[in-house]
């Protein structure tokens, strides 16, 4: 029995029924209960009606000084697809937060105080908060974007002038007639140019990657930073980070040559169809192992950059963030490479077409290999790698600091202390986990 007022448990003694009775009076005896007349008067006192309300249309009770609930309507007491349960929570009207229409355990719009959702980021969100870090703080982030490129851009220019084009000759790579030596001779000389070339953009990159590194941190919390600011946070480890990426280089190349090597040595040994079998089976399990290893290391520069670690410290802590979400970065970074280098490609092609079409020899002379890459080509052509060097470059970094800040999310619920920076109250509360 229950002694709240103004309520009674179904079957509970009322007027006109026996203390013993549990229900109200049955058919007479031998009668079946489907021949019993309709019409016939319930026992006195009973509190049944026979003509109850249809399922789904029941009106839940009103107090003095409560509104009634509104009437029934198509969807009232059916649950929504995919609803867990099949019940709604109450309260409220319709359609309301946490209403008559809401499903239990549906959490409100995470909190958004800069470029991303403090939740877990989807592939898309991790994109456009890169691309929406470059659009809301386009005067710093082009400004730190183009002047590493300019820079850049600059020094390749000058060296390829002066001194790589005079001292690298191509010739006798495409000649059959060339001996070994002369074949040897040239690989190295082009091999020199590309190293040289590779770190002097390996040096641009550092620079822009620390800056836009801090950049884009301060854009999750949705606080503005100039060039000068970004640069005082990350000077102290622009030296470390030059290191690091210094190393991945290194990591895999020695990878590749290990695998290399056995085929090298068989072939020097006499067995050229045996060294050129392993030495395409060398290739191909050293740079899966090598691509395996970038891969895990890939998050190693945002971390050097935001916690503050060394190298060693940068490294194992990558290795611990993208342990089982291997192929979710792998995919993400790939999804990233590729839409920089789509974008950076549809820039320089036509300013590489025009450099050749204004060059001395024009694009007869590209085309039968007699053209000479003289100062006019390289400043045209190097136009276009600003401009496209100025889009890339945020892109490429927004995407790998956001895809860390999601994995520290994931793992570590980065998000609270991220609304505690931001000013956000109750985050984390309110919101279904």
């Amino acid at each position: 029995m229950n002694d709240t007022p103004g309520w009674a448990s179904p079957g509970s003694p009322s007027d006109g029924q026996q203390p013993g009775a549990s229900g109200p009076p049955g058919p007479a005896d031998g009668q079946d209960p489907a021949q019993q007349p309709a019409d016939q008067p319930t026992a006195p006192g009973s509190k049944w009606s026979q003509e109850q309300p249809p399922p789904g249309h029941w009106s839940a009770p009103t107090g003095p000084g409560q509104t009634p609930p509104p009437p029934p309507g198509p969807n009232r007491g059916t649950p929504p697809p995919g609803a867990h349960g099949g019940w709604t929570g109450h309260g409220g009207h319709p359609g309301a937060p946490g209403g008559w229409g809401t499903p239990w355990g549906g959490p409100p719009p995470a909190a958004k105080p800069g470029v991303i959702p403090l939740r877990p980021l989807g592939v898309g969100e991790i994109l456009d908060g890169a691309v929406s870090t470059m659009r809301t703080y386009w005067r710093t982030v082009l400004g730190i974007s183009l002047t590493v490129a300019v820079l850049t851009e600059i020094v390749n220019i000058l060296l390829q002038g002066f001194f790589l084009n005079d001292i690298t000759g191509t010739d006798s790579l495409g000649d059959p007639d060339a001996s070994l030596e002369e074949a040897t001779r040239a690989m190295g000389e082009a091999l020199l140019s590309t190293a040289v070339l590779s770190l002097v953009t390996l040096i641009g990159t550092v620079a822009v990657t620390a800056l836009l590194t801090a950049v884009t941190s301060r854009a999750v919390l949705g606080r503005p930073v100039t060039a000068k600011e970004a640069w005082r946070d990350a000077r102290p480890q622009t030296l470390k980070l030059l290191g690091l990426l210094l190393l991945l280089p290194l990591i895999a190349v020695g990878i590749l040559t290990v695998g290399v090597l056995p085929g090298a040595l068989v072939g020097l040994a006499g067995a050229p169809e045996a060294a050129a079998a392993l030495v395409f089976l060398g290739l191909a399990g050293s740079f899966v192992l090598a691509l395996w290893l970038m891969i895990r290391f890939s998050l190693a520069s945002p971390t050097l950059m935001l916690e503050k670690q060394g190298i060693k410290k940068a490294l194992s802590r990558s290795v611990r963030l993208v342990r089982g979400s291997w192929w979710r970065v792998f995919g993400i970074q790939l999804l990233a490479v590729i839409i920089a280098n789509v974008v950076a490609m549809v820039i320089a092609i036509p300013f590489a077409v025009l450099a050749l079409a204004v060059s001395g020899d024009g694009i007869s002379g590209f085309l039968t290999g007699d053209a000479e890459v003289g100062w006019t080509f390289l400043v045209v052509s190097g136009i276009g790698s600003v401009i496209g060097s100025m889009i890339t470059y945020p892109i490429a970094a927004g995407v790998t600091v956001l895809l860390y800040i999601d994995q520290r999310i994931r793992r570590e619920a980065l998000d609270l202390d991220l609304a505690r920076a931001a000013g956000v109250q109750d985050h984390g509360t309110t919101a279904g986990g």
